[in-house]
């Protein structure tokens, strides 16, 4: 029986027998083997809504993500299984990662599910990065010189710098009025953050501790920064911004050290508005870590934000993230980043917002801002930055050429946003996958509400 007749015959039992969870199994398999990469999905997918988180459907599932080039959301599937100590994921994660181009995360992932079971060991894969096993290296003795930690190689016998450099608190000059949009998460961080500092005695009548910590996450370039530059501005507090520049470095402490220093000088600040940027680099799941360096970062950033030993009252703190699900679930604790917050490129009315900003002070002339953002979909508030600077070169080329500076018009931002591309597709391509497998505490709720899922 060749191919075609193998898997005819396997879909018309299926067809009578459509709960038979181990023939589309099966019938997944055939397809698999013979290359019908897209139809092994489709049957695989239909499995798991038959039997949630079966452990051979969700790994088929990822080769099939990988054999189509869907890495990100092979990733997705692979991270949810290898949570549970499945070593066979996590070598399959690390597959994937590699594939992405996660070199650092994928050997580290590898060793994981090595160290878990022996006998899922790649020697292909370990050739091909260098890997060698613990009980086969005689110089393994837990402190590797080759080790690479928080993406910097920490060489024994190096000594610590003697300090770095202390950051300045600074006041913000913008306010919500110049943040165009985001009407919800105003709101939400008003009622956070703004209300307390301006009733702090019904705040104190309750027993409510003011401060606390917002999460806020989406595709990149869509006001996260300055929203949170907006937010010290608006209650007139002080604004520390860390990014993980300031923070990490290779010498076994001094990550430590440079995390308290920031939160002790935001104490002496207070109020003050604490952000992090890229706060998954400092806050990344403890579960994906072997050794302990980043694990005693996350632990430190974990009781500073609880204030242990210190007053936090009067220090909030607010991060952003492209990534929240590669952050250690102990930061959504109460008290902590007990609040997180989907922050979606802007809607057209937000858009004409922006644009109006960008535009303002420059030369226009009965610019149709509405029509402009109609074009934008999706968006975000960098590339509607990006659409004003092409239109602006457009200008400059033909101011040149005819000596006559000439006004900005609609039909040069629409001419320049039809060469601009939104820059969040590839964001929301990868988190739908997270919203559709890794939901189940409906943290991603609002982002599943925005993509219609």
């Amino acid at each position: 029986m060749d191919a075609s007749e193998t898997i005819r015959a396997l879909r018309q039992a299926l067809a009578a027998s459509p709960d038979n969870a181990p023939l589309r199994q099966h019938l997944a398999d055939t397809l698999f083997a013979y290359g019908h990469y897209a139809e092994a999905e489709q049957e695989l997918l239909a499995l798991l809504k038959l039997v949630p988180d079966e452990a051979a459907a969700m790994l088929l599932l990822a080769r099939c993500y990988r054999a189509q080039d869907k890495a990100s959301a092979a990733v997705v599937v692979l991270e949810r299984l290898a949570a549970r100590g499945n070593a066979r994921a996590l070598v399959e994660l690390a597959r994937a990662l590699a594939a992405d181009g996660d070199v650092e995360a994928a050997v580290r992932t590898y060793r994981r599910g090595v160290d878990r079971d022996p006998t899922v060991r790649d020697a292909e894969f370990e050739q091909r990065f260098g890997i060698v096993a613990d009980d086969d290296d005689p110089d393994a003795d837990g402190d590797d010189d080759r080790e690479i930690v928080e993406g910097r190689v920490r060489a024994q016998g190096a000594s610590a710098p003697d300090g770095v450099d202390a950051l300045r608190p600074v006041r913000s000059d913008v306010k919500f009025a110049h943040v165009g949009g985001m009407a919800g998460l105003k709101d939400e961080i008003r009622k956070k953050i703004v209300l307390p500092l301006q009733r702090p005695d019904l705040y104190k009548a309750y027993g409510k501790r003011i401060g606390g910590g917002i999460l806020m996450y989406g595709p990149p370039g869509c006001g996260k920064t300055f929203l949170a530059k907006a937010t010290a501005g608006e209650i007139d507090a002080t604004f520390l911004s860390v990014g993980i520049h300031d923070v990490l470095e290779m010498w076994i402490g001094q990550s430590e050290r440079n995390l308290h220093g920031v939160f002790a000088t935001a104490r002496r600040h207070t109020p003050c508005v604490l952000f992090f940027d890229e706060v998954d680099a400092l806050g990344a799941s403890r579960g994906d870590m072997k050794h302990s360096a980043g694990r005693q970062t996350i632990n430190q950033f974990l009781a500073e934000l609880d204030g242990l030993g210190n007053d936090n009252d009067g220090l909030l703190v607010l991060a952003a993230t492209n990534a929240p699900w590669h952050m250690d679930s102990a930061f959504r604790r109460p008290g902590r980043f007990d609040r997180v917050i989907f922050v979606p490129p802007p809607d057209a009315a937000a858009r004409g917002d922006i644009l109006r900003l960008l535009l303002a002070g420059k030369p226009q002339e009965d610019v149709d801002f509405a029509a402009v953002a109609k074009k934008t979909e999706r968006f975000s508030g960098a590339d509607l930055r990006a659409v004003v600077d092409r239109a602006i070169e457009a200008k400059l080329d033909d101011a040149v050429a005819r000596g006559v500076p000439e006004p900005l018009r609609t039909r040069d931002l629409l001419a320049a946003a039809k060469l601009q591309k939104p820059t969040t597709s590839e964001w929301f391509a990868a988190a739908k996958n997270y919203v559709l497998y890794a939901n189940d505490a409906g943290l991603y709720d609002d982002l599943k509400d925005y993509l219609k899922l």
